[in-house]
């Protein structure tokens, strides 16, 4: 179709269809979505004016993507069934590609129309499953099934290549992919249309220098109205993006509309709802220089063996990124952001042992049970209500955890991250935040202290032996001599006799080794040390016995005819030994042969060395076993309590 200028149907404004590929336009006087047709341009109905928004995306934005220049000329925001609404950005390509930028949550989706080859056949919406894969549309990715729902057509603005229908509903289903891919398939038309693409960030596709802008209101908003139920002051962050909002003065779940506020009821007290900490308004600054502000908290509870266990959730905003989550449990935190579920690679389903891998990393399951809402207070961007519930399953890999949330119609994947006390407090500017208490399913082990002051010691010694084993060989005989003993003169008066000197080198250590020709007996040596010049004496006893024999069991020996003895370094000098004896066979002489070696390397040192620095690494093993037999003690699959990779 050609560029067409002409008046509106409705309101006999000039209009104008600037590109070709657009088939309606929504006037801007009168807000008509104007269609045209071969014949002449029809009127489809009155569009809601377009809810304010801190979007950094307007009309007229030019951006790039893979070289090829694009404009936003036209945008249509649509109503999830369960709350929520997005924006889808239509992106008309220089080339002549046509793309849609869809917007939901701080994230962003570039998709183009796939064709299904011929012969193919998509699932019906009635067929598809949460999780299912769609094999059927082609790409370097398979896609698989994160939500299916219906849709609502509210509102739109400039030019849009398709016949919107102001308040038609379609039913459609997002798939994910690993790399980011994305895709849509649109149940409105038959057969239904694929798009597909990738998520992307603003930088990939030329926007980078796009910012939120403040839009003059051209209704009145949430933020500037009073409680319906009480009148009370409201003040809300996000108005836009708001579909339940509690008021703080009645304590009422209210219903956002387009921000017109309804009462629905009020909240039924939560026993915890007392234990927030962190109040809705604080900005927190997390890593990456990112500031949050609290616009929501609530109250979950699973219930395990009849016992209720209670935790608390923070919603964090923040304009340019959208929504994350700050989870208190057990005065433990988590920080937790969404996952793309095809990244994900599960097996064993649900049953203890059963793993997934995410980012290189393997999880173990933890939990799996009902998550319930029990309290809210402030705002969400769905419509939260008092006993939600959802299947959640988690999953650990310390410092992170893995959580797998999955309803009727949607499945989603989150990462949350362990942080500290003193990173909240940081990170809040407060201060005496309570204190932990148990261990926290993706809590790290803090075994600094161990790895510091155990194995860095030790590691130490371990290189310090290897650079010493080229010298252990350099062992230095200062004497090796035979040395008769005369026959005593009874069983019990020793004899002695004197080597020859030999010279000794200070620090370094002295081995003493004695052989005796005992056989079936023994002998009872002691070795004096002389230092010829100061005359001071060094003693050690060297006790030698051999037996041999055969019994039922065969040949069998005891002893040895070869035993030393060490003394640690002795001055330098002059020195000789006097070896004194007694042995079994006395009418007999004694032939003893004595060598002294100086330099020897002894083991025992290092090993002693080796069992006192064991000590500190060993309590930090028993440490760490006793950290994780506590955080698997409180799981539901405590079976599969093997340690954590830190």
């Amino acid at each position: 179709m050609s560029v067409l200028k002409a008046n509106c149907p409705s309101c006999a404004a000039p209009i104008e269809f600037q590109k070709g590929s657009t088939i309606v336009l929504v006037c801007p006087y009168c807000r008509s979505a104007v269609a045209r047709t071969d014949r002449a341009l029809q009127d489809l109905g009155k569009v809601a004016e377009i809810a304010d928004s801190q979007s950094p995306l307007k009309l007229g934005l030019k951006g790039e993507f893979k070289g090829n220049r694009f404009e936003l000329t036209g945008r249509a925001q649509l109503r999830h069934e369960m709350g929520g609404y997005w924006d889808e950005w239509y992106a008309t390509f220089s080339n002549g590609w046509v793309g849609w930028l869809a917007e939901a949550q701080g994230r962003f989706y570039l998709t183009f129309f796939q064709p299904i080859p011929t012969g193919t056949h998509l699932p019906s919406f009635e067929q598809l499953q949460i999780g299912q894969a769609v094999s059927e549309i082609p790409g370097p990715t398979q896609l698989m099934v994160t939500e299916k729902g219906t849709a609502t057509s509210v509102a739109a603005e400039g030019e849009i290549p398709y016949k919107l229908v102001p308040n038609e509903q379609s039913r459609y289903a997002d798939l994910s992919g690993k790399d980011n891919a994305f895709g849509t398939i649109d149940y409105s038309i038959d057969p239904p249309w694929v798009f597909v693409g990738n998520m992307v960030s603003l930088e990939e596709i030329g926007l980078a220098a796009a910012r939120p802008v403040t839009r003059e209101a051209q209704r009145t908003t949430a933020a500037a109205m009073g409680c319906p139920n009480c009148g009370g002051p409201l003040a809300l962050v996000a108005p836009d993006k708001a579909e339940r909002v509690t008021c703080p003065n009645c304590n009422s779940l209210l219903n956002v509309d387009q921000g017109n506020l309804s009462y629905l009821h009020a909240l039924t007290p939560s026993p915890t709802a007392d234990q927030f900490v962190l109040q809705i308004g604080q900005e927190g600054v997390f890593p990456g220089d990112v500031r949050f502000r609290i616009i929501g908290r609530m109250v979950r509870s699973v219930n395990v063996d009849g016992i209720d266990y209670f935790w608390h959730e923070y919603l964090l905003y923040n304009p340019m990124i959208g929504f994350r989550w700050l989870v208190h449990s057990d005065n433990h935190w988590n920080f937790v952001e969404p996952v793309n579920p095809a990244e994900v690679e599960q097996s064993g389903g649900f049953a203890a042992g059963s793993k997934v891998t995410y980012n290189g990393s393997t999880f173990k399951i933890f939990q799996d049970a009902q998550a319930v809402v029990r309290y809210v207070q402030g705002e969400f961007y769905w419509r939260v209500e008092q006993g939600e519930t959802a299947r959640a399953v988690d999953y650990v890999s310390a410092p992170l955890m893995l959580s797998q949330e999955i309803t009727a119609g949607e499945m989603n994947w989150s990462a949350g991250v362990y942080m500290t006390n003193a990173e909240i407090e940081k990170a809040f500017g407060v201060t005496d935040l309570p204190k932990p208490w148990s261990v926290a399913p993706n809590q790290p082990f803090t075994g600094r202290f161990y790895y510091t002051w155990g194995a860095l010691p030790l590691f130490l010694l371990l290189v310090l032996a290897i650079f010493m084993l080229p010298f252990t060989g350099i062992t230095n005989t200062v004497l090796s001599q035979q040395v008769d003993l005369p026959p005593m003169l009874n069983a019990t008066q020793p004899q002695a006799s004197f080597s020859q000197s030999f010279d000794l080198k200070a620090n370094r250590n002295v081995r003493i080794t004695a052989v005796a020709p005992v056989n079936n007996s023994w002998a009872d040596l002691d070795v004096d040390l002389i230092n010829d010049q100061s005359q001071e004496v060094e003693s050690v006893n060297i006790p030698i016995e051999y037996y041999s024999g055969t019994d039922s069991d065969g040949a069998w020996t005891e002893g040895g005819q070869s035993q030393d003895a060490t003394i640690s370094s002795l001055p330098s000098g002059k020195y000789t030994l006097r070896v004194e004896g007694t042995w079994q066979n006395w009418q007999q002489s004694m032939p003893v042969t004595v060598k002294v070696e100086q330099g020897v390397n002894r083991g025992v040192n290092f090993c002693c060395s080796l069992v006192l620095l064991l000590i500190v690494p060993v309590l930090g093993l028993l440490r760490k076993f006793s950290f994780e037999s506590k955080r698997w003690s409180e799981s539901m699959f405590s079976t599969s309590s093997d340690d954590d990779s830190e």
